[in-house]
């Protein structure tokens, strides 16, 4: 649960720390902004994805499902600094399938916390595996992050690309080429 009184302490803070005058016009509200905000870019932390992929429907006879160009946004733990890209969600169902949407939020749950990219692929994959029990699950996630664009080496563009595989897809290089071959598309 988000401590809102502890954020704004914690900007107040920081801005005091940086040398700005927290009394000045356009500083008087922004702790209290930053806390509202963190609540919404974190409302991950307090969401079960699970639930998301709980409802499922029969489906016998299914190839490949891909959901491509999902786009996200996320705060890398290391500098709290936004890292955003497109998640290509892929899946092969054993008998069942889930609503189309619920691809996205569960990609939406796990964005929505302090965290990074490596670690969000292989959340995406996993929490699949575990609650729609396909044959197999391929995440692809393409990412620019401002730790890199804002400070740093400051690499503006460039690109972070994690992949997660799982079950048939990380056993079998056909199902793989088929998911290259779909993104193509």
């Amino acid at each position: 649960m988000i401590d809102k009184e502890k954020i704004r302490q914690g900007v107040a803070l920081l801005l005091e720390g940086i040398g700005e005058d927290i009394g000045r016009e356009g500083l008087q509200g922004t702790p209290d902004r930053i806390a509202r905000m963190y609540e919404e870019i974190f409302a991950g932390l307090d969401q079960n994805p699970q639930e998301a992929l709980s409802k499922t429907f029969e489906a016998k006879q299914c190839g490949i499902v891909l959901e491509k160009d999902i786009l996200f946004y996320s705060v890398c733990e290391h500098h709290l600094l936004p890292f955003f890209g497109k998640a290509h969600l892929a899946y092969i169902p054993d008998g069942r399938v889930v609503g189309l949407s619920k691809l996205a939020r569960t990609v939406e749950v796990y964005a929505r916390r302090p965290q990074i990219q490596e670690q969000l692929s292989t959340q995406i994959a996993d929490a699949l595996m575990e609650c729609l029990k396909p044959k197999g699950v391929m995440v692809m996630l393409e990412a620019e992050h401002m730790c890199m664009t804002m400070r740093g080496v400051k690499k503006s563009g460039a690109q972070t690309v994690t992949l997660a595989t799982r079950g048939v897809f990380a056993d079998n290089r056909c199902f793989q080429e088929e998911f290259w071959q779909m993104m193509r598309r």
